[in-house]
This record gives C-alpha cells, sequence and structure tokens, in this order.
C-alpha cells in the first residue's frame, strides 16, 4: 500500500509547547500575506504567452536544477531528464519516462528542501495524498497532467491563486525583453518586472563576451569600443529595463572584489578587457571596477544593487561543455567581504540614496564579516540565505549568526531565487515558518514581546522586501 502523504499544520515548528504556540500565533497573522518574489529566474514567456505547461515533466523537472542536481550526483544522465543539450543532440523526450525516473528516487530528497517544497506542491496545488515513490509515480503523473491542462493551471491562473503580489525576473542586457512588452501591452493586472544582469558583458569570463559587446554596442547605438561609449550603453540599457519595471540590479561574481580606478587607469584596462584575452588578475579588477561604477549608476538611476558573490560557477567543465551554464554545478567558494568591498564602500558605502544587497554562500561570513558591514554602513543590507542555505538550518543559522549585530531592519525579508514556478509559494511558506520560529524564541526567552514579534512577523514578510526592492 503507497504511503499517505500529508503535511503537519505543526511542520518546522519548535518541539517546545510554550514556543510552539507562540510561532502559530504569529504565522496566523502573516501566512496569507502576498507573496513579493523580488529576484527569481522564472521564465517571462509563461506569463506573456500564458500557455499551458505541457506536462509535470516540463514543469517540475526539467527547469529545476535542484532536482537534477541531486539526481546527476546518483549517476542519472541529465540527457535521461531531457535537460536540452548545448549542441541540440538527442535526449529523452516521453515525459512519463522522466517522471518515471524521478518518481523511483524520490527517496534521494529525504531530508533536503526539495522534498518540503515538491510535498508542498503536491499536496496543496494537486490535492495528492499519497507519497511520491515508484508504484505511484502514474499516479501523479495523471493527476498533474489532467490538471495542467485546464484554465486553473494557466501561468497566470496560478499567480493569481497564490497572491503573488510582484515577481522579478533576470534579463541579459542583450535581452530584447520582448515578453515584458508583451506582458505589458496585454492588459493583465498580474505585476511581472525584469531586472538587470549585466554579466554577459561585463565579465571578461563569460562566454562570447567580445561578440556580446558588439551586440551591446548594436542594441544601444552606443559606441562600445571606447570607456565612455561602453558606460552611456550601460546607462542607456538600465533605463529600458526600469521602463519595463526593473528596481533591481543583480551580479554574480566570483568574488565580493570592487576596485577604484581612476577613468584613465580604468578606461586603459577596458581597452584591454574590449580589444583581446586579458589575465585573471586583469579579468578580476575590471570585474571589481565595474561593481563600483554600476554602484554609481545606482546612485544616479535608483535601482538596487544585488551582489551574488562567492559561487565557482558551472564548476563541472564536461557539464558545462554539454548543456551550458547553470545546470547545478554551482559550488560555494571562501569570500571575503571586509577588504574586496572597502574600494565600493569607501566611495558609497555612507550614500543615502543607494541600497547594495549582499548574499553569501559563505557562512563563515555571517558574524564575522556581513553583520556587522551591514550593521553600520547605511547602504548595505542583507540578503536572505541562498541556494544552498535556502533550507530551515540554514535560516535558522542566518537568523542566529546576524541578528545580534545587524538587527532584523537591515535585511530585505525572503527571495526565492527560483526557476521552479510552484515551488515559490512553498518557498516562501518555509520561510515564513521558519521567521516565526525565531521570533517565538526571542519571545519565550524574554528578548522582545510578542507585540514586537508580530511587528517583526510582517516586516520579514513583506514590508522589508518591498522597501529594499522599492516596489
Amino acid at each position: 500500500m503507497p504511503h499517505p502523504l500529508r503535511l503537519n499544520p505543526d511542520r518546522l515548528f519548535p518541539s517546545d509547547p510554550a514556543t510552539r504556540d507562540v510561532a502559530r500565533r504569529l504565522y496566523a497573522e502573516i501566512k496569507d500575506l502576498p507573496i513579493v518574489s523580488p529576484h527569481g529566474h522564472t521564465d517571462p514567456s509563461w506569463f506573456a504567452e500564458n500557455q499551458n505547461w505541457a506536462n509535470p515533466a516540463e514543469l517540475l523537472i526539467t527547469p529545476d536544477h535542484y532536482v537534477f542536481r541531486m539526481l546527476f550526483s546518483q549517476g542519472v544522465a541529465l540527457e535521461d531528464l531531457g535537460v536540452p543539450r548545448a549542441d541540440g543532440g538527442p535526449v529523452e523526450a516521453d515525459p512519463r519516462k522522466i517522471w518515471r525516473l524521478f518518481a523511483e528516487r524520490y527517496h534521494l530528497f529525504r531530508g533536503t528542501p526539495s522534498r518540503m517544497w515538491h510535498d508542498w506542491v503536491y499536496s496543496e496545488v494537486f490535492g495528492i495524498d499519497v507519497r511520491l515513490s515508484a508504484e505511484t509515480a502514474d499516479h501523479y503523473y495523471d493527476i498533474i497532467d489532467a490538471a495542467l491542462k485546464t484554465e486553473a493551471f494557466k501561468p497566470r491562473a496560478l499567480f493569481e491563486r497564490y497572491n503573488i503580489e510582484v515577481i522579478a525576473t533576470t534579463e541579459s542586457p542583450l535581452d530584447p525583453l520582448e515578453h515584458h512588452a508583451a506582458i505589458k501591452a496585454s492588459g493583465w493586472t498580474g505585476k511581472v518586472v525584469t531586472a538587470y544582469r549585466p554579466d554577459p558583458v561585463l565579465d571578461p569570463d563569460f562566454e562570447g563576451f567580445h561578440d556580446n559587446l558588439v551586440q551591446f554596442g548594436a542594441i544601444t547605438g552606443e559606441d562600445v569600443s571606447t570607456w565612455e561609449g561602453y558606460l552611456a550603453a550601460h546607462r542607456k540599457r538600465r533605463a529600458y529595463f526600469a521602463s519595463y519595471g526593473a528596481t533591481s540590479t543583480d551580479h554574480g561574481h566570483p568574488t565580493a572584489f570592487t576596485a577604484n580606478l581612476s577613468q584613465a587607469d580604468a578606461a586603459a584596462l577596458y581597452q584591454k578587457v574590449a580589444t583581446g584575452p586579458v589575465s585573471a588578475k586583469e579579468a578580476e579588477l575590471f570585474r571589481g571596477q565595474m561593481l563600483t561604477e554600476m554602484a554609481r549608476m545606482s546612485v544616479a538611476d535608483g535601482l538596487t544593487m544585488q551582489i551574488h558573490p562567492g559561487s565557482s560557477r558551472n564548476h563541472n567543465e564536461v557539464v558545462f561543455q554539454k548543456f551550458g551554464r547553470d545546470k547545478g554545478a554551482d559550488i560555494p567558494t571562501q569570500t571575503n567581504y571586509v577588504a574586496d568591498l572597502k574600494p565600493l564602500l569607501d566611495a558609497f558605502g555612507s550614500h543615502p540614496g543607494l541600497t547594495i544587497i549582499l548574499f553569501t554562500l559563505d557562512e563563515t561570513s555571517y558574524s564575522r564579516e556581513l553583520a556587522p558591514l551591514a550593521g553600520h554602513y547605511p547602504a548595505l543590507r542583507l540578503g536572505p540565505p541562498w541556494w544552498f542555505h535556502d533550507s530551515p538550518e540554514g535560516m535558522r543559522r542566518f537568523r542566529e549568526q546576524i541578528t545580534e549585530t545587524a538587527g532584523f531592519y537591515n535585511t530585505v525579508g525572503f527571495n526565492d531565487d527560483t526557476r521552479a514556478f510552484l515551488s515559490i509559494p512553498a518557498r516562501h511558506d518555509v520561510a515564513r515558518r521558519m521567521d516565526c520560529c525565531w521570533l517565538a524564541q526571542l519571545v519565550v526567552e524574554h528578548r522582545i514581546e510578542e507585540d514586537e514579534a508580530h511587528e517583526l512577523a510582517r516586516a520579514l514578510t513583506y514590508d522589508l522586501v518591498k522597501a529594499a526592492y522599492k516596489l
């Protein structure tokens, strides 16, 4: 007999009865607040075209690198999961086969955030009451597949069903934003905005960088062979992105290194970068200079700046060559924020009109570097636990290590940073529960009063994210 699937209403809450009771009261007041999703990687074409997803695998497996990362680690070929190859070569095209392969290995996700998110989706979204396994794979597939053919499961309907107030996608400066234009022209009231991710034309190590620069110049009409023209092209594209709702930029650099060269030295460095191969040191110096230039532009145009350093991206060269970037092979690295950010902070860290949100994959930096920095510089805020730490344990460690120095109001609430659409409400539910747990602990220890905890629960769920991202 299949095992039942039941979501306990007290899941993630403390086992101590008194603390659990406070957490329940806090959660009851914020659980139905609108979802604000200020940073993520969902496909804007979903909302522009509003077409049904073709099948369960396309919705829940193929776009989710949390899923295929685990399966790949256990010997499952990405081709067998339908992940597209960079050369257009053959991959598994039968979605039921892909689904069965996933279901047979669902036990691999025990104890992981992915298991919580998926169980939430199966129970809350599709009403399934038995656990996913090889035995129930076809039962699941049939229920989900039938639902996906209905009007209620189109992207816009789900957006509204889960009370998403706003969602930000992330696009390259080379993206024409045609899907955002279509959303804007459609008359639909759902708010989907873009975010400016300049890595393809900012990082000399990005594949096709020089060709990207040529395209960048053509799109903007600026002479990007010069430093002044290159900066003007960025300013022009940022304004274009802002016209489609962008309130933020996003920077996925290998490190947090920044620089503040003279304009003459920056121009000379750009000439090297734009015309030929450069050393690793020169590439890092250029990325660092451009973080400071992006901050300078944010002072002028008001876009909130996000820095996501400390990931050795696409670490598996074989997977990168065969499937391209963002296929689950990001690996955390040690990150230095105090020294690396100082040039940028010397220039703009005390500027009252600038917001820079820092993320990390290096948890050792929370109490040693990030909390003290955000607890001092007016421009800095701390982003929520990210990627490998978007988990109950990661959220708990984050609050334990940063609250004493940075407090709550130098953080920015939660963002889901996902490509998998239905994981958005699931992830936000986990974050809300964990914040209520932490606040409840402070209440029962008599460190804050319960009325303050209720105010904080709302702030962490809704108010801080809207303020930080100017939404």
